[in-house]
């Protein structure tokens, strides 16, 4: 054996030594790699049942908001025809009732000329006003 044969030997056993070294971390970060895998697919496994049931979720209250949406409709017709009906009354017996009232109040000014043979005076019914009072210094 010569010496370049021995010098060859010897750096054949430092790159094996340090591809031993090597390896180690290697088959460490392949069962970390095996790790994170399987902790992937249990988290889409547990992800997908919950997606399935939000589905649900979300459609029901799709559901609960058509029928908010008709109820909302609902009522505001009904607000609508509650007003004009309420106009409708208002037009109805506001008329007459003021007629009444004139004819009323003329009736009474009439019998009240009659009683006193004099010309019918009409009452005021408001409050006097009172004078202001300005506080001197």
């Amino acid at each position: 054996m010569s010496g370049g044969d021995i010098a060859g030997l010897i750096a054949a056993a430092v790159f094996l030594i340090l591809v031993l070294l090597l390896a180690v971390p290697l088959l460490k970060l392949g069962g970390v790699l095996d790790e994170v895998r399987s902790g992937i697919r249990e988290s889409v496994d547990a992800i997908t049942p919950t997606l399935a049931e939000t589905q649900v979720t979300v459609l029901e209250a799709n559901k609960q908001l058509a029928k908010i949406d008709s109820i909302t409709t609902h009522v505001s017709e009904t607000t609508s025809n509650v007003s004009s009906l309420v106009a409708l009354t208002a037009a109805t017996v506001g008329g007459p009732l003021i007629k009444l009232a004139g004819f009323s109040a003329a009736v009474r000014a009439g019998i009240s000329s009659l009683k006193s043979d004099g010309p019918a005076t009409v009452k005021s019914t408001s409050k006097p006003k009172k004078s202001k009072k300005r506080a001197t210094r």
